[in-house]
Formats: structure tokens, sequence, C-alpha cells
């Protein structure tokens, strides 16, 4: 042990923090005695703790010697005390708490430990909202029925599942009033936190009452309130994983980025996931990738029709998305859509939120627009749907 440590010869290197890394491991295991039980289990914490420290000098210290002894020297001693490379941390140490209940802190620790150079983690994100559009973790854009109680996300971590009622009689059109998520315990940053949202509801706060998960002073699992009782942000940063929820008139909206490999982290029984896997065919309503209008095939004459019963026609949906949507990507055609079907001016203000929640998250800015494909009577940049813009009126119908 005596030969990884060196407390003089460092301070040649004003730089290098291997000295303050080699002090903190001293401060931890001073006080152990070999001859009590848990003296592995404790040295084994600090030698973690050291070997992320160590990890985090990597750069500055490249050149130092005193340094790569020590970074040899840790790799002898977890040899010798069978200690494994993950596993808790000595956390007398603010730093190291934080480090701990920090996903990007414990991914670099992870990469250190193991002798092998790791990419950066890959976040994926899922959106849903309108009635309902759903945007998987792999970009794919749906729109579907799921009417009631469905899991957006189950894995190791993190479950959320949210339930859609209809919102027009006699259409499969259906939107969210309610999610409920389940923030799973994790080590020493959070016991397991129930949070629910329904329609005029929606707390910022987890159902026991509190704000946070685990220490407070970590802040490895905390709510934010934005705009009371209309926007919330959760931010679980022991997994790396933020949400944001909202209402906009009388339904939720959700938008959330997450680790891939805390995605993928799920069992066989747990398959049935919208932002993993989207919806069961039997459960869409777009088809092939673009969105059927809700209309009638028979095309009038324009100012020959009454306004479909939506309130809005084609032109006056149009014009009302335009002004909070100027690119014309699949936001803006959901926005045109859900007008049509609902009459509902929530739900433009909805699609135009799914876009800033995209541009907030969403890890790629050359992904954030999709252009949906177009196709006879479907939503697209070629289709007939924009093409009778001024020239017809189109008379609305339920579209199952």
């Amino acid at each position: 042990l005596l030969s990884v440590l060196c407390l003089g010869d460092c301070e040649l290197h004003t730089s290098c923090g291997i000295q303050k890394c080699t002090t903190d491991f001293v401060s931890f295991t001073s006080h152990l005695n070999a001859a009590l039980e848990d003296f592995d289990l404790e040295f084994c914490k600090a030698l973690r703790a050291y070997s992320v420290c160590t990890y985090r000098n990597a750069k500055v210290c490249r050149g130092n010697l005193v340094y790569h002894s020590a970074v040899l020297g840790i790799g002898d001693l977890m040899t010798q005390r069978n200690c494994t490379k993950n596993g808790p941390i000595s956390s007398t140490n603010s730093e190291m708490t934080h480090d701990l209940c920090n996903y990007s802190g414990h991914t670099e620790a992870r990469e250190h430990q193991g002798g092998e150079e790791i990419p950066p983690p890959t976040y994926l994100f899922c959106g849903l909202f309108g009635d309902p559009h759903l945007r998987t973790f792999k970009d794919h854009f749906q729109t579907c029925k799921v009417e009631g109680a469905w899991p957006l996300i189950d894995n190791k971590y993190l479950s959320v599942q949210v339930t859609n009622v209809p919102v027009v009689p006699g259409s499969s059109a259906t939107a969210t009033n309610k999610i409920t998520i389940i923030f799973k315990s994790y080590q020493d940053c959070t016991d397991q936190k129930v949070y629910q949202a329904m329609t005029d509801d929606l707390p910022a706060a987890f159902v026991d009452g509190t704000t946070s998960g685990g220490d407070e002073n970590t802040r490895g699992l905390h709510i934010v309130e934005k705009v009371s009782g209309k926007y919330i942000e959760m931010h679980a940063r022991y997994i790396g994983t933020t949400v944001y929820i909202r209402q906009l008139g009388h339904y939720l909206t959700l938008a959330i980025r997450m680790p891939q490999e805390l995605i993928m982290a799920f069992e066989e029984s747990q398959d049935l996931q919208l932002c993993l896997n989207g919806c069961p065919s039997s459960e869409r309503i777009d088809q092939s990738g673009y969105l059927p209008l809700p209309v009638m095939g028979k095309l009038l004459p324009w100012g020959t029709a009454s306004h479909p019963r939506s309130g809005y026609t084609l032109e006056t949906a149009t014009t009302k998305c335009h002004e909070k949507m100027l690119v014309k990507d699949i936001y803006f055609y959901s926005c045109v859509f859900d007008l049509l079907t609902t009459g509902d001016d929530n739900f433009t203000a909805a699609a135009h939120s799914a876009l800033q929640d995209v541009e907030a998250l969403h890890p790629s800015k050359e992904h954030w627009h999709i252009f949906p494909r177009s196709g006879n009577d479907g939503v697209g940049r070629d289709s007939k749907f924009f093409v009778s813009l001024g020239l017809l009126c189109l008379i609305l119908v339920p579209y199952f």
C-alpha cells in the first residue's frame, strides 16, 4: 500500500490532483481495522473512490509518474482484496456523493475501472402529444388510438404509463388525461418515487409530497415547477434522464430524454413499450407513414359546403397552425390534423410545445424536424391535402 502513496513529490505537479486523491484515500481508510468484519467492504469502497478520482485527473496527470504508480497500485489492491470494479464508493466527501448520483460521472468511472475507452453515452428522445401523436426512441412518428392505459417506458430504472380517453364522439381519436411515472430505487441516490399527473392536477411533487429523491444535497432526482399547474420538469441525474410534462387545454403532453443503455435494460416480459417499439399495428391511425385525412372523398366547389363540425376548414386550420409553426414538418401537419378532427385550439399549442420540447431534449439537431411521406389523401408535402388549399372545401367525417 505504501508504494502507492506519495504526498511529497506530487507537489511538483501543481495542476495534477493526485495528491488530493491520495489524501482522500488515506482519510477514508485510516480509521479502518483489518480485524473487523466490514473491513473489506469499506476498503473496496475507498479504492473505488480513489479510482474515480484518478480518472478525473487522467489528462492533467498524464506525465506524472506518481499518478501512474497510483493507478497501478489501485489495480493491484483491488485484485488482492477481490474488489468488484462496479459498486458503491466512499461518500464522506460531498464530491464523491455528487459523482455517484450523476450518470455522466459514474459512466466515466466505469470506463476508467474497465481499462477500455467507452464512447460517450447515447441519448434518445420520446414524445407524446395531441390525439395522440407518438415520436418513438427510434424517431418514428405515429398517430395511434391506444385508448385506456398503455406503457410508454418500462425498464429496470423507470416506468412511464399514460391513460388516453376519446376526444370526439364517434371517432377513435384519443388524448392523454393521466400520466404515472415510477422512478425505481437506485443505490444511495433515491428510494422509489411515484409521480402522477391528471387533467387539472399537475403537481410539482411526488405522490408522497416530496419534491426530490434521496439526499437533497446531491440533487440526484428532483422536480422543478416551471408554470404552476401547467408545466413541470423532472431531472433524474443519477440515470441521466429528463422528463417534461405539460397540460394544454384538457390534455397532457410528455417528452423524455434517456440514455440508450438504460432504455434497453428490460426483461422479455416488458416488451410492450410504445416509446421503444411504437404502437401495435391494430392501434395505428396513420397509414404507411402518412396521416389520412378525416374527410369525405367527395370534393365540393369552394364556398358551397358548410363548415366541418370541428369549426375549421382546411384553409383556416392550416392558417392557424402556420401562425405557430413555420416549418411544414410532421408537427405542423399533426396540428392541422388535430384541428380538423377536434376543433380544439389547444391542440395547436400542444403541437408547438411538442416541437419546442424536441429542440430542448433531442440530442441531434439534424433530426428535430421529421417530414412525413406523402400519399393519396395523406398529409405530406406533395399530397392533395395542401394542393387543394384555397380551391376546395372538404367535409369532415370520423376517420374510423
